[in-house]
């Protein structure tokens, strides 16, 4: 089954990183095939206006796009280089570069929508001489603007293939399940551990309950929340058996919750030193962006990449 990620990349540190987890991915994830993309440098729409006018500006015009697309190439193939050296199949690659249109995320989301990709790449930060390209501020207005493809965000080196879902008996987490389940499909040495923080009164409020909670109250809540998740189990190990996965391969976790669920998964993920973890993009508040959680987290982390899954 053929699995196809984007990954858009310059020349900063954070692109090769993110070209060395695909990579490594490759090794886990059977049947993987990525698209290096390059957004060009914008060209002026002044010199774009004079150029529909003027044949001497059409020209210099002409002579700008191909060196950008001259450099552009020069730095996919580059960066392919780095891919093939790591192990990534030379014939899954391909190279792919396009000037500037709607904006640098906003042409990096609808390439990967248009072409039905299945994920998209990123570094957390890079730049490149004076031109920002995917710095934080790009990894961030990806984020936020994919609404249908998940995005992993790079941190760190992977090492393992053991993979943290982090759940909550969402929708949005189920969803996460399903991205996961066909990434790996298939794969017989991947190990899956479903993390479940315990929903307490204290954790579910956005107010900080400083005072005495009313015990009924928080009954109420944990209740609901074992039920959500009693109900959620079945579904995710469905989708997985489904994709070929054991239920050997699968392991669950429920561990307390405290104020912030956000801490108690970034320290799981540490501590268990899981190179992967895989989160819903709002989970059961559906807040804008990104639940407060799902933003805590990609805050928090520091060597471990995360999946966002919309």
């Amino acid at each position: 089954m053929e699995k196809k990620i984007l990954l858009p990349v310059d020349k900063s540190r954070s692109s090769l990183q993110a070209v060395r987890y695909a990579a490594y991915a490759s090794s886990f994830i059977t049947d993987l095939h990525c698209v290096l993309f390059h957004v060009q440098a914008p060209v002026s729409l002044y010199l774009k206006e004079e150029a529909a006018k003027d044949l001497h500006v059409r020209t210099q015009l002409n002579r700008i796009l191909k060196k950008n697309e001259t450099a552009a190439m020069e730095t996919l193939e580059h960066l392919k280089s780095e891919m093939t050296d790591a192990g990534f199949a030379r014939d899954r690659i391909s190279l792919v570069t396009r000037p500037r249109e709607l904006g640098l995320a906003q042409d990096v989301i609808e390439y990967a929508q248009k072409n039905m990709l299945d994920a998209i790449v990123v570094g957390p930060r890079g730049v490149t001489g004076i031109h920002k390209f995917f710095d934080a501020s790009v990894s961030e207005a990806i984020l936020e603007r994919s609404q249908v493809l998940p995005v992993w965000l790079v941190h760190g080196d992977a090492r393992s293939y053991r993979i943290l879902v982090a759940i909550d008996g969402s929708q949005d987490s189920l969803r996460a399940v399903d991205h996961v389940s066909f990434m790996v499909s298939g794969n017989k040495q991947v190990h899956i551990t479903l993390i479940h923080v315990t929903n307490t009164a204290r954790n579910y409020c956005e107010i900080d309950l400083t005072e005495d909670i009313d015990p009924e109250f928080a009954q109420i809540i944990e209740k609901k929340d074992r039920a959500c998740v009693d109900r959620f189990y079945p579904l995710a190990m469905e989708k997985f058996e489904q994709m070929g996965l054991s239920k050997e391969q699968i392991e669950i976790q429920t561990i307390k919750g405290t104020r912030r669920i956000s801490q108690n998964v970034v320290a799981y993920a540490e501590k268990n030193k899981f190179d992967t973890l895989v989160i819903g993009r709002r989970g059961i508040n559906k807040s804008f962006f990104m639940g407060s959680v799902s933003r805590q987290i990609i805050g928090q982390v520091a060597d471990t990449t995360v999946w966002i899954v919309p």
